[in-house]
């Protein structure tokens, strides 16, 4: 539900502006409303998840992400849509860690945990793709409105089976504290980077709103960071992003974000605008890459993952997604949608062996008092990526359209084609050195020490022998 809804409400946008009448300039909030709760709160709802028990905060999580998904697909106005967008991040914000520190705690037993984990990869990697699948169907057979109100089933049938399933932990100990002055600190730099960048894609790099949101929020979190390391309750200890593996987790997490969420929104632009595709098609293109990104998840987690460890495991990922995006610059506009294929089924290995990879090393060993913030920062790294790369890549394409008219006047309808085709090609050339500088730090920065759930288990019940709630 998270992952997907941050691209399923996309390809209803214009069914919905349609419907409720809102301008072109007006449209971004549907989509950016939601970033930017979710990606401000993460830490926070992480955080939150820890103190007052993993089960509580994901029913929570749950009921309110329904009720604002509703609340959306009902909406009769464009302002109602928008808060109810921003509602549903701040849930999300409680709910995408929460599930991910429930995991982490829950499997223990390692053949448990590497096929949870690639389950929980393969989602995570996959839900970009099968948000635009289930929209395109949604809003070609239905209404715009499901994309939404479709939410209130899955979370009913999760509330329905975390009730059941996912046990509720003891607390031993004193009460944990929140750090409220490192959540004010955390949700507005957090808040500023992710605005300043959605900034950046609609008004550009010199808007003073991009730059100043930009630097307020580099101000904050370097504040944030000062913060952490003198107080007494830290909302974020240090110790759980310093660690080089799970350091290394975190980059590869927000590297694979920039280059994964950018290519979705040019790979399909291509599909619709210079293949002539419905939405409903455009998601079903992408069904091979989904399907090869489950089987990598499982093969890496399973099989890989013990025997390579990350450091293999995760810079291979990247080199191959960097080899489908070097594939995707040989299309053109007279290309077919088998010249996309091999693209499309490199990339969906390479996600799916990055991912889940990325994901279980980045939360394994972590003391389990931490475990929410710890995949709060997973999640963080995800979402600040995509809007990274979001913005970069679109101001790069937008660049390279312009100088492409200009060079090559008069501005025909064939020339218009080329431009654009032109202008993703720069994208995919982009993220390729994305994915590429992301094979090498990964490369550089994992440990040699061969992967060991078992081993990091047993470090981490040394360090906290109490489950703290």
């Amino acid at each position: 539900m998270v992952v997907l809804d941050a691209t399923v409400v996309n390809i209803a946008l214009p069914a919905a502006q349609a419907d409720l009448g809102f301008s072109d300039g007006d449209r971004q909030w549907v989509v950016t409303a939601y970033s930017l709760a979710f990606g401000s709160l993460l830490l926070l709802g992480g955080r939150l998840s820890d103190l007052i028990g993993r089960k509580l905060a994901f029913l929570i999580g749950l009921v309110g992400f329904a009720a604002a998904s509703l609340l959306g697909g009902l909406a009769v106005s464009f302002e109602m849509l928008v808060a109810a967008r921003a509602l549903q991040g701040v849930f999300a914000a409680l709910l995408a860690p929460t599930a991910l520190a429930v995991l982490t705690t829950t499997f223990t037993i390692p053949r448990e945990r590497s096929r949870a984990f690639g389950v929980f990869g393969a989602i995570a990697g996959a839900g970009g793709a099968v948000g635009l699948l289930l929209g395109g169907f949604l809003t070609e057979q239905f209404d715009w409105r499901w994309n939404l109100t479709i939410n209130v089933v899955f979370a009913a049938i999760a509330f329905v089976l975390a009730l059941v399933f996912v046990p509720a932990a003891s607390r031993q100990g004193p009460r944990p504290h929140l750090d409220i002055p490192g959540t004010l600190l955390a949700s507005a730099g957090l808040f500023a980077l992710v605005f300043g960048f959605s900034h950046a894609e609609s008004d550009g790099w010199d808007a003073p709103l991009t730059w100043g949101s930009l630097v307020a929020s580099a101000v904050l979190l370097v504040a944030f960071v000062i913060w952490q390391r003198v107080t007494t309750h830290p909302l974020l200890p240090l110790p759980v992003v310093v660690d080089r593996n799970r350091g290394a987790s975190f980059l590869s997490v927000m590297i694979t974000g920039a280059g994964m969420f950018g290519v979705f929104l040019f790979v399909t632009y291509y599909f619709q605008l210079s293949l002539a595709y419905t939405p409903m098609q455009t998601g079903v293109a992408f069904l091979p890459m989904i399907v090869m990104l489950v089987i990598a998840a499982q093969l890496s987690t399973n099989l890989l993952l013990p025997r390579l460890g990350p450091k293999i495991l995760v810079p291979t990922g990247m080199l191959l997604a960097a080899t489908a995006m070097v594939l995707f610059t040989r299309l053109d506009v007279h290309s077919a949608y088998l010249d996309a294929l091999p693209a499309l089924l490199t990339l969906g290995f390479g996600m799916g062996t990055i991912m889940p990879a990325a994901i279980q090393t980045a939360t394994l060993g972590v003391d389990r008092r931490y475990a929410g913030v710890s995949s709060a920062m997973v999640n963080t790294s995800q979402q600040v990526g995509g809007s990274i790369g979001t913005a970069l890549l679109n101001t790069l394409a937008a660049t390279a359209l312009a100088d492409y008219v200009a060079a090559n006047q008069p501005a025909s309808d064939a020339v218009l084609a080329d431009a654009a085709v032109h202008s993703y090609t720069v994208a995919y050339w982009w993220s390729a050195a994305f994915f590429a500088g992301g094979a090498l730090i990964a490369a550089f920065l994992f440990r040699r020490k061969r992967f060991s759930v078992a081993s990091a288990f047993h470090t981490e019940s040394t360090e906290a022998p109490a489950l703290a709630h």
